[in-house]
């Protein structure tokens, strides 16, 4: 799991907008949001391209961020309250045949 936490602010201290480091790594912002909520996981490709961006050079600093062992459920709960894009809800239909 991703420390929402500790790679906002990495994402801060960097001053880089969301949308660039998103198009860096070959996503919209929006399935940048729902990976750092821990909604979808990253790729490989994906870390290690967030790696050279925010300058996360040491191994220990990356597992720190990118493969916590625990990540509290209120923390993503509040993160995705905050969030512009809340989880949506998809709805199914069948088209009914005709007998």
């Amino acid at each position: 799991m991703v420390d929402t936490q500790k790679l906002c602010k990495r994402i801060d201290e960097s001053g880089l907008k969301k949308y660039y480091i998103a198009s860096k790594v070959g996503l919209t912002t929006y399935g940048l949001q729902k990976k750092i909520n821990n909604q979808t996981q990253f790729k490989a490709n994906e870390i290690e391209e967030l790696c050279i961006i925010l300058k996360i050079k040491t191994l220990e600093e990356k597992e720190k961020i990118f493969f916590a062992k625990y990540v509290g459920k209120m923390e993503t709960k509040k993160l995705q309250k905050k969030s512009k894009h809340p989880p949506t809800k998809v709805r199914v239909y069948s088209k009914q045949r005709n007998p």
